[in-house]
């Protein structure tokens, strides 16, 4: 089979949905099905395009046997509303009118990746040209979070995206969601018969205790330290600054130290809200590439996971959660809902209230306290994945639903 998949994310960058399409893309290949990329010139997270792309408009490359088909982007480094919409419709536009003069296979299917959503417009476009099946995958509704977290409030923008929405909704062959609550939402809207649950998932071979990196350890003045670590973007959406709070609380225990790994657009604020604290007990280091993860995660003696609370993520399952557990790190969850009911099924952390730095400071204290429960937590979350969410498991079962549909 031949298989498109058109993302805005991609390799170089690094988050967890370029690290999950990847991978997924990986595993299909090895499955043997024909991969191909439809991607923008890398630029996520700092809006600026990574060296040795710059200046190019177009580029095809080879990634561990994947064509990957890179076209323009206008990247920004402003959070104002214009520039990123810019942003998004300039690789909506280009992904149709630059990448489809350069697929010359035949392709079987698309899968569009959203958010953002105006990239399921190109996926459509592009499975008709190739007539192809139109797979659109959901991992954030769209426009529904940036409503709820403050971001667009325009009442005309917002119909005219619930509209492209339900366009897409209606136009696709498959509908995938990585979380239950997604599902459950697209379903209720009368989509049920062609919507799927396709959890995210990790590598359990990568991941694990034996993995950890005691040079990153060395490296940062960690040694003798407990590490309550977070990885991963630093946005509106997870509220960070309860993790600065939980520091705040705690800066008497010199052991315990909050490392944050990571970039995104609320982190200059975090750094400064340290430096205002005074906190000498949190450190902030740059992005990682990929391959360096497992080793860093491994170092961590518990992960926080945290969400804004809002009605909106009781549907989210955060997928730094699958990477954790299987490296048998313990959890400190302030989530409810959906990836709540994750980790209580797993006995693989303690969960807390979103929001509530009191309990967030009272969980990590804990897990410093009692090295038995934490590497109890460790063991029974690594089983769990392992048992539950293999990305061997999760790409056959993909692949079942295409079989289903056709294909």
């Amino acid at each position: 089979m031949n298989i498109l998949f058109l993302t805005q994310y991609f390799p170089p960058e690094v988050g967890a949905p370029q690290n999950r399409i990847f991978e997924f893309a990986k595993r299909l290949k090895d499955n043997g099905h024909d991969i191909t990329v439809l991607t923008a010139m890398p630029n996520y997270p700092k809006g600026e395009i990574y060296e040795g792309y710059k200046g190019k408009s177009f580029l095809v490359e080879d990634m561990d046997g994947i064509e990957v088909v890179r076209t323009s982007i206008y990247a920004t480094k402003s959070k104002g509303f214009v520039k990123r919409l810019l942003n998004y419709f300039s690789f909506t536009f280009s992904s149709v009118f630059q990448g489809l003069k350069h697929i010359k296979k035949p392709i079987d299917v698309v899968i569009t990746e959203s958010p953002p959503l105006f990239l399921g417009w190109s996926g459509y476009v592009i499975s008709k040209r190739l007539r192809a099946k139109y797979v659109f995958n959901i991992s954030d509704l769209w426009p529904e979070s940036a409503v709820k977290l403050g971001v667009l409030n325009n009442k005309l923008f917002i119909a005219l995206s619930t509209y492209l929405e339900e366009f897409c909704y209606r136009k696709a062959d498959i509908i995938t969601g990585q979380t239950r609550g997604i599902v459950d939402n697209i379903s209720g809207r009368g989509f049920k018969d062609k919507t799927y649950l396709v959890t995210n998932g990790v590598d359990t071979k990568l991941f694990g205790k034996d993995k950890a990196n005691f040079e990153f350890i060395r490296e940062n003045n960690l040694e003798g330290k407990f590490i309550a670590g977070y990885a991963g973007i630093h946005g509106i959406a997870q509220g960070l600054e309860v993790i600065i709070k939980a520091a705040d609380i705690l800066k008497d225990y010199k052991d315990i130290v909050f490392v944050f790994v990571g970039d995104g657009p609320e982190k200059q604020k975090l750094i400064e809200m340290k430096e205002d604290l005074n906190l000498k007990n949190v450190l902030f280091l740059p992005v990682q590439p990929k391959k360096n993860m497992p080793g860093i995660v491994a170092c961590f003696d518990c992960a926080i996971v945290p969400l804004k609370k809002l009605d909106l993520f009781k549907g989210a399952l955060p997928s730094k959660m699958f990477e954790t557990l299987a490296s048998k790190v313990p959890i400190v969850l302030s989530v409810e809902g959906e990836a709540k009911e994750f980790i209580e099924n797993a006995n693989g952390g303690i969960c807390v209230e979103p929001e509530n730095e009191k309990e967030i400071a009272q969980a990590v204290l804990k897990l410093y306290k009692e090295p038995e429960l934490k590497k109890q937590l460790g063991e029974d979350g690594r089983k769990y994945i392992e048992e539950n969410y293999d990305r061997d498991k999760i790409t056959r079962r993909f692949e079942d639903i295409l079989k289903r549909h056709g294909k």
